[in-house]
Order: C-alpha cells, then sequence, then structure tokens
C-alpha cells in the first residue's frame, strides 16, 4: 500500500509531459531503457529528482531475502512480512508459486512486492456440482455460458496480491516515494519477475493486481490505464469500524437498534450449546484434516473458486504466526460442527478462513454465531476494524459491517488477446445481489 508522504507536496516535480508517464510504443509489456525514474532522498526529500534507474531483483523464495525484507516491512503489514510468506510456500495452494521483487537505490531499500503465479484454466473455478443444484433456469444458462467461453483457456496469471486475502497485500514502498513513481517501478518490476519466471519454465500470459482502496488508487490508475491496463472492480469488501468507545460486546450491543438487539439474544439462544475451543499447534495438525474437510463444505457451496488450498494450510500458518493466528473449533453435544480464524494485522484483524456443518447451522445459527464471536475478539483485542471479505455480504452487514469497493487491475503480455481481457474478467466475476441491512442507531 502507499503511505502519504509526511512532507511538503512533491508532485510538482512530475508534469504530465515528463518522463514520468512514458507512452508504450508497442503491444509488448516492456519498458524503454531510458524510462526515467524516481527514488527518494531520504536526508531531504525536497530534493527528490528524476533519475534513469533503480535497482530492481527478482527473488525466488523469501527466504533469500528475509532479513532485508523483515527489516523494511513495518511490523502491523503481517500479511507482507516473511512469516506468512513462509507460511505459503510451505503450504500453498494447489498451483499457486510465489516470488518476490525488491526496490533499492544507492544501496537502500525503498519498495517491496510479493506476487504469487497461479496457473488457470477457464473452467476450473466453476463448480458443477452447485450448478446443478440451482433450480432458477437462467442461472444456469448463464453459468453454463461462462464455462463454454472460458473452457479453452489455459495460462499462468501472476497477481500482485494475494489471493487468499482481500486488501491490500501486494507491495509496499518507503512513504517518501511519490506514489506515480512507485506504480511506475512496480510495472517495470512486474516485467522483470515475468521474464525471471518464463526462464524457470512459467510463461506468464496476464498480470492482476488486486484490491486498492481508492487512495492507492490515485497513485496506480495513471501509470497502469495508460499502459492498457483494465481497470475494474468486483464484489466491495466487508468492513466492521470499531468506534474507540466500544470497549466490550456490551458496548456494541448498545449501539444497535431493538430490532437488532433482539436479533443477536435470538442467536445466542439457538447457539447455546455451541462450545468454542481455540486449538494450539499440535491440535491443529492433529486435527488438520477434520478442518479441512469443514472448509470444503463452505467451498463447494460456493459457484466459483480461484484457488484450492491443502490440509497443511492451516497449521503452517499457526506455525508461522503464532498468537497472530487463531482457530476456534466448534462443537455441540462434543461433535466437532465447524471452525473460524482470523488473523491480527496491526489494528486490524482479517477473518480469514471458516468451514461449518450446515445441518448445525441451521439448527443453532452456526455462522452468526461466529461473526459475532469475531466480533468480539476483535473489541477485546483492541483493533479498529475487521476485515471481513467479499463473501455473504447481506448477513456481514446485518452485524454491521460496510461495503469498501477496492480496484483491481488486469492485462494480457498479449496486446491483442488484451483487447477482450474487460469481456472476459465481466463474464466470470461473481455478482451477489443483496440488500444492505444497518443494525446501528441513526
Amino acid at each position: 500500500m502507499f503511505e502519504s508522504p509526511p512532507f511538503a507536496r512533491i508532485s510538482q516535480l512530475v508534469t504530465r509531459n515528463s518522463q514520468l508517464v512514458t507512452r508504450m510504443t508497442s503491444c509488448k509489456f516492456s519498458l524503454t531503457e531510458n524510462q526515467v525514474l524516481v527514488p527518494p532522498k531520504f536526508s531531504k526529500p525536497d530534493e527528490i529528482q528524476l533519475l534513469e534507474q533503480a535497482d530492481i531483483e527478482f527473488h525466488a523464495s523469501i527466504a533469500e531475502v528475509v532479513n532485508s525484507w523483515d527489516n523494511f516491512v513495518p511490523e502491523h503489514r503481517v500479511f507482507l512480512r516473511s512469516a506468512y510468506l513462509q507460511a505459503l510456500e510451505v503450504a500453498p495452494p494447489n498451483g499457486m508459486q510465489s516470488c518476490y521483487l525488491t526496490f533499492s537505490y544507492d544501496g537502500q531499500m525503498i519498495g517491496i512486492a510479493a506476487c504469487q503465479v497461479q496457473h488457470y484454466r477457464g473452467d476450473e473455478p466453476f463448480n458443477d456440482e452447485k450448478l446443478a443444484q440451482s433450480t432458477r433456469f437462467w442461472d444456469k444458462v448463464k453459468v453454463a455460458t461462462q464455462k463454454f467461453v472460458t473452457r479453452q483457456i489455459r495460462l499462468n496469471v501472476m497477481v500482485c496480491g494475494s489471493l487468499l486475502l482481500t486488501g491490500e497485500h501486494g507491495f509496499y514502498f518507503h512513504p517518501k516515494v511519490n506514489p506515480e513513481i512507485a506504480a511506475q517501478l512496480l510495472y517495470k518490476g512486474l516485467d522483470k519477475a515475468a521474464q525471471e519466471m518464463g526462464k524457470r519454465g512459467k510463461r506468464i500470459a496476464l498480470f492482476v493486481l488486486k484490491d486498492f482502496s481508492e487512495r492507492t488508487q490515485k497513485g496506480l490508475s495513471p501509470i497502469f490505464t495508460d499502459r492498457k491496463f483494465y481497470e475494474f472492480s468486483i464484489q466491495p469488501t466487508m468492513v466492521l469500524d470499531i468506534p474507540h468507545n466500544w470497549e466490550s460486546f456490551d458496548d456494541y450491543l448498545a449501539a444497535m437498534s431493538s430490532k437488532y438487539r433482539v436479533r443477536v439474544k435470538r442467536a445466542f439462544k439457538k447457539g447455546k450449546n455451541i462450545v468454542r475451543k481455540e486449538l494450539n499447534l499440535a491440535e491443529i495438525e492433529e486435527n488438520k484434516q477434520q478442518i479441512f474437510d469443514s472448509y470444503q463444505n463452505v467451498a463447494a457451496n460456493a459457484v466459483f473458486n480461484t484457488f484450492t488450498f491443502t490440509p497443511d494450510y492451516f497449521p503452517e500458518l499457526k506455525r508461522q504466526l503464532g498468537d497472530k493466528f487463531k482457530l476456534i473449533a466448534c462443537y455441540i453435544h462434543d461433535e466437532f460442527v465447524g471452525f473460524y480464524t482470523t488473523i491480527q494485522s496491526g489494528n486490524e484483524l482479517d477473518a480469514h478462513f471458516l468451514g461449518i456443518d450446515y445441518q448445525a447451522n441451521r439448527n443453532a445459527q452456526l455462522y452468526l454465531n461466529m461473526l459475532y464471536d469475531m466480533i468480539r475478539i476483535g473489541i477485546d483485542t483492541g483493533v479498529h476494524q475487521i476485515i471481513f471479505s467479499r463473501t455473504a455480504l447481506e448477513i456481514k452487514s446485518s452485524v454491521g459491517a460496510e461495503p469498501h469497493d477496492l480496484f483491481l487491475y488486469a492485462r494480457h503480455r498479449n496486446c491483442i488477446v488484451n483487447l477482450f481481457v474487460k469481456y472476459f474478467i465481466n463474464s466470470i466475476a461473481p455478482k451477489e445481489e443483496w440488500v444492505q441491512r444497518r443494525p446501528f442507531k441513526s
């Protein structure tokens, strides 16, 4: 994510007719050798000047650069630090490979980027079983058409960001780096990463940069849209802001209208037999297959999935993240009925993956109780926000989460194919019809 520079505005150094925005002269995704870049002068930020080159290095493993990487990335950016990245390397989703970029000037690191390469088959994300369960004729026609169009697509996608998370987890630059300069460096770095992956037998066809707030988008958009990236948004992420005066779950309840307080009490009554237990590493390891199978219940209920992880994912997260990662198992009458996970990243709590038994969900409102549990954890740990991600939008809004639009960018390396990227994305992007609920008092 770009950080706002704590010094006088320097964008006057960059004009539209300068070499900052180098126009593409061909369809190839590459930069000219004389493209001008700007690194920071850390001692005197007002003297930042345009220059011709910054050092960009490619790394196939986080182990190659772990010390300098962690010294540079702030501690609160958990999803960009080596512990989480190492967990993904050790237990990656099927078919996913990670790679990394470091940016430096005058021997000093000024930026990093974490990328994921995923082999993609156009028809893989679609859930045939879920489609067959649909009773709406036009839903079946729509998804069947999408599958027909995408069935022949086979390509390697390089994602700057995280396929497993929602939010700005792709790169970080020093706060003194002008956002448009950082975007230009990132663009050049992606080209280098694609070349290096090609040498390793992974020919990259499509670039995706994901999940940027409007603030970050302002720095990215002039650079990437000028280079024929398609800018788009999909379903919003759901975020619950926690006011500073919420010191307990009771304060959360007090902020609700009476209608929604009754709803909370009803959920608690139905879920009175739910027993929660936070599992340690040994317990997660021992029960990893059961946990994974429970997650698969949820994954199988989605029409569209972009990845499939393995049973080793959760144990590795606990091993690498320690207390920042929590896995809470849920039992009813000593029977395992589901779990949920959270990851604390600075002042944010990420509501990570979960699994549920749908019969228990019907009888005990298990999922709704899990959402309330995560809110309680967020308040107790003192975070400012809970990130609930992009699924189940309406029920998440009913507990107070608000929708936040995020921006993504995509570009195919073949300029002819790139003309159709917009239509391809629009055809497969998940769309959920929902009504936003507003549980809090006016």
